[in-house]
């Protein structure tokens, strides 16, 4: 193989490496709100679930599902709007704090200030091209302008 025909390898690697990545967000999205779903059909037919959601995830789907900023306040009131038990916990805010903080700590979610002051926490969509070097995300980003050159013809 020639430099060219590599060349032309690795942009169809990266271009498919982003399309998967697109679809996996696409697919855990979907995955979370069937999640919620089935919470909330599962307990209006009267069903326990035998393995409780562990509150770490629950927080994961809730904030992945917001469209926006929550408060810890508004986290703890969605996960209790779908079913989460949270009566196992002595301070219920303090769990979802603690859960939140953590989940801040490991990239996952974004603290971020909201109005009067108080803590709001996004969803943090890892990055597309997590992983490669510096050289391939430049191949990666000659590929957007050469494509977005291309749509302007």
């Amino acid at each position: 193989m020639t430099a060219p025909e590599y060349r032309r390898a690795l942009e169809a690697a990266i271009a498919e490496y982003e399309s998967l990545g697109e679809q996996r967000q696409q697919i855990d999205a979907r995955l979370s709100e069937l999640a919620q779903t089935i919470s909330t059909l599962s307990r209006l037919c009267g069903i326990v679930p035998t393995v409780p959601w562990g509150l770490t995830e629950a927080c994961r789907t809730v904030l992945r599902n917001a469209g926006g900023p929550m408060t810890p306040v508004e986290v703890r009131d969605r996960l209790l709007g779908i079913g989460v038990d949270l009566s196992r916990y002595s301070s219920d805010l303090a769990a979802v704090h603690t859960t939140l903080k953590r989940l801040n700590e490991t990239g996952e979610i974004r603290f971020i200030g909201a109005s009067g002051g108080t803590r709001a926490f996004i969803w943090e969509r890892p990055a597309r091209a997590a992983g490669l070097s510096p050289a391939v995300a430049q191949v990666a980003r000659e590929m957007r302008v050469t494509g977005s050159e291309r749509k302007k013809k």
